[in-house]
């Protein structure tokens, strides 16, 4: 340690309790050379005078332009005094700052030590795991921070490196495919504009492993007659396009679906490790692109809410907050086991999609018959293949959802499930694999569903609405509860049930207000944002 004598006296990070090493995993004891591993801390600062809920609602509701860059820099990029702090900290316990990837814009500092150096500047303990195949570092208990950086440091990421999220790509096994749709069909079916491509648009998508090959895309983009959109892949936290991996067909579903729909737009794809600190990284890289400049996200991992630690639902929530501020709007899909979320037993919700400031999409089972629907009512084949949905323990009901009404319990009976937190999802779209998305993956076609269908989906119609626009509609949820006609802009699913909820007239814990009426939402937002 250095001589600054400073930085002694340690106090609790809040929110930053680990309760628990995952399940199954079998501890690396002993580790050879732990002590001298070299791990990156991702060390999040507080914003210098953030917009209240209040002001970000009522901004989105009033259609106005986006807010001012030099505004937003001012009220949110970190002090040069939070900074200053931080590298004085990190040169008092031998921390080395790589300043390739610390950005007072992104409110973070990055900093650098052996395993040793890092337990000691935290006061933590760090023991390595396994679990199939996938080696790990975990720590219990809360992480602690010197008293001088409590006011200014709200989360460290990267310490404990346990694998965060989980896709929700489901391949249809071939027997059980009852009429996969083509993108373009489905597009059709929701009536999306046709006039526009989205030209001008950049689209984002995170995502946490795997990869594509361009081969795959040619071929797609070939089979259905559409232009092949421009594909970017972006690196975070060393993280790089790797296809040969599981999480390949939710990659590649992602890209086909936003490039069949806006094949105009162009397609980034941000990959990062798929810890806390990698998932954080990844959204705060693509809000603050200023290569790119996306003005849509879309998300297709997540995990229940509890197997998050405090801090991460915090700064993850505070990063999609910037996002409507950044007028990107970002969807998440919200899950593929039910309102039990990770099976039967319990009822809760998946986060991100429980964020406020994300439009959770759920999924239904959409039929066709002489290019129209003919069908469509809440995905769900079981406890393990159906739609997310529910009411979040962690984030109270915000204002545009004053009007919804939440069972008390669902059907799974364990105890009353909660009935004043953010309901979830908003919007929904065609999810179940039986009758799921025709794409190209691995050299062969495939069929593919899930909720993670319905993000790039409803991205990828966003990037037309933003064309039709001329402009980015931004922050969606404010606008779609309170400032259109839900009839003439969703089709409301009245039948079926999440095994724990049932669908129901107007919104439901299934799939929200319904799936899109593409052109009539189009119309109803364009009369919002004129009015």
């Amino acid at each position: 340690m250095s001589s600054n004598s400073s930085f002694q006296k340690h106090v609790p990070l809040a929110d930053s309790d680990r309760s628990s090493i995952p399940a199954h995993a079998t501890p690396l004891t002993p580790h050879p050379q732990a002590d001298e591993e070299i791990i990156d801390v991702t060390i999040r600062l507080r914003a210098t005078n953030p917009f209240t809920e209040q002001e970000i609602d009522a901004h989105a509701i009033s259609g106005q332009p986006p807010i001012a860059e030099d505004i937003l820099r001012a009220r949110y990029d970190a002090s040069a005094e939070d900074m200053d702090l931080i590298r004085r900290f990190a040169d008092a316990y031998n921390l080395t700052i790589d300043e390739s990837r610390t950005s007072a814009q992104e409110r973070k500092v990055v900093v650098q030590g052996t395993v040793a150096a890092i337990s000691k500047a935290f006061k933590t303990q760090l023991h390595h795991y396994e679990q199939q195949g996938h080696c790990f570092r975990a720590r219990t208990g809360p992480l602690s921070i010197p008293g001088e950086l409590e006011q200014c440091v709200t989360g460290v990421f990267g310490i404990d490196n346990r694998t965060q999220a989980h896709i929700y790509a489901v391949q249809a096994a071939t027997s059980a495919v009852v009429k996969p749709l083509s993108v373009p069909q489905i597009a059709q079916l929701y009536e999306f504009p046709t006039q526009v491509n989205g030209t001008g648009q950049t689209v984002a998508i995170i995502e946490l492993g795997g990869g594509y090959q361009t081969s795959d895309l040619q071929a797609y983009f070939k089979s259905i007659n559409v232009p092949m959109p421009q594909v970017i892949s972006v690196s975070v936290d060393g993280a790089k396009n790797t296809p040969g991996q599981d999480a390949d067909a939710e990659v590649v579903l992602d890209i086909e679906i936003v490039g069949a729909v806006a094949p105009g737009s162009r397609i980034v794809v941000y990959f990062a490790p798929n810890t806390d600190a990698g998932f954080l990284n990844a959204i705060t890289a693509a809000i603050n692109d200023k290569t790119y400049n996306p003005s849509i996200i879309s998300i297709s991992w997540g995990a229940p809410e509890a197997a998050w630690t405090s801090q991460a639902l915090n700064q993850l929530n505070q990063a999609f907050q910037e996002a409507t501020l950044h007028n990107i709007s970002v969807f998440v899909a919200s899950g593929d086991t039910g309102a039990a979320d990770s099976g039967p037993g319990l009822v809760n919700v998946d986060f991100p999609s429980s964020s406020p400031y994300v439009s959770g999409c759920g999924g239904t089972r959409l039929e066709e018959a002489q290019g129209k629907i003919s069908s469509e009512v809440v995905w769900n084949d079981g406890w393990t293949s159906a739609t997310g949905g529910g009411v979040s323990s962690v984030f109270a009901r915000p204002s545009w959802q004053k009007n919804i009404t939440v069972p008390p319990f669902g059907f799974i009976g364990i105890g009353k499930g909660n009935t004043t937190g953010r309901g979830v999802p908003d919007i929904a779209g065609n999810a179940d694999p039986q009758t799921g998305y025709k794409i190209y993956l691995n050299g062969s076609n495939a069929t593919v569903g899930g909720t993670s269908a319905v993000a790039p989906l409803w991205a990828g119609l966003t990037a037309l609405y933003n064309q039709s626009l001329q402009r980015s509609i931004g922050y969606l949820n404010p606008v779609i509860y309170q400032s259109v006609n839900q009839s003439q802009s969703f089709r409301d699913i009245i039948s079926g049930n999440n095994n724990g909820y049932p669908a129901e007239p107007g919104w439901d814990p299934c799939t929200g207000l319904g799936s899109p009426r593409g052109q009539g939402l189009l119309d109803n937002l364009r009369t919002h944002l004129s009015s």
